[in-house]
């Protein structure tokens, strides 16, 4: 198995809906906010390419939106899936297989393109399939109100339609989903939406965990810093507790999708509770 970092683009987000409650100036100390309120996101999705498998985690939200909805979430940077992948020796064509984290277009609009005439649209990795799970799947499809406009249809009919689209099963009663066919297990969490997909990767002797909207960025390690867009703050607050523990005793190396400037961090324990620990670069980890 190799593990690739695949950057899909930058973007903003208004700074006061990243941290809710917590006041501007405790959270601008590790997320410095522009005039406009809005904070630094990076879109780092993750390849793994395994045997003649090769699967990408979340695609970022993709290029097919209308140029007045992009002016809330101000692009910047030259990132683009097409360019990481090329650099890494791959094209989107080549990828077998998608897990989408959750199905928020941020995580997700990267998977559907518009079609040729522009009449209608098709996926964006022809030979690929989707995998999502059949709770969340449910969730999105029928959204409430607070969500709806971040599950956006033109990002999740088509993969329906496509007949492309999979659903990884959870046993039992286990807060994890196995996904084997696909080499790793993810721990289910329903504080940001209902049943999101935390990917757990064994990887050269670490255990490398994706953290989706679980953790978005250094700045939210500190338990009551909990994103407005969360439904479920309570509950994000608990589910937050309870894997920043496990990953600070044990060692893990968290996989940061939104944290513009931290690739990969640590954790320890402290007086204060868990805190950042170290930051690498995934080539100076891995490489």
């Amino acid at each position: 198995m190799t593990l690739y970092p695949i950057q899909a683009g930058n973007f903003k987000l208004d700074g006061g809906a990243m941290f809710g409650v917590v006041p501007k100036s405790l959270w601008t100390r590790t997320n410095p906010a522009d005039s406009n309120n809005m904070i630094d996101i990076a879109a780092r999705c993750l390849l793994i390419e395994d045997g003649d498998k090769l699967i990408l985690i979340d695609t970022g939200m993709g290029d097919k939106q209308s140029e007045k909805f992009f002016s809330y979430y101000y692009p910047w940077g030259e990132h683009s899936i097409d360019s990481s992948l090329k650099e890494h020796g791959f094209h989107r064509d080549d990828i077998t297989d998608i897990f989408m984290t959750h199905l928020h277009f941020d995580h997700c609009g990267g998977c559907i393109q518009w079609n040729k005439e522009r009449t209608g649209y098709e996926p964006a990795f022809k030979n690929a399939r989707f995998w999502s799970n059949e709770d969340h799947w449910e969730w999105a499809t029928k959204p409430n109100a607070r969500e709806k406009a971040s599950f956006l249809k033109e990002n999740i009919l088509p993969m329906e339609q496509s007949g492309k689209l999979h659903f990884v099963e959870q046993e039992g009663n286990s807060e994890f989903c196995k996904a084997d066919h696909l080499g790793f297990e993810s721990l289910l969490v329903d504080g940001h939406t209902d049943k999101q997909m935390i990917p757990h990767i064994d990887y050269k002797g670490k255990k490398l965990v994706f953290m989706a909207d679980l953790l978005p960025t250094v700045g939210h390690i500190p338990l009551p810093y909990v994103m407005g867009f969360d439904t479920r703050p309570l509950l994000t607050l608990a589910e937050k507790e309870k894997f920043l523990q496990t990953a600070a005793n044990e060692n893990y190396y968290l996989f940061m999708e939104h944290d513009a400037y931290n690739e990969i961090i640590t954790l320890k324990n402290t007086e204060k509770g868990v805190r950042h620990d170290q930051t690498y670069t995934f080539n100076e980890l891995f490489n």
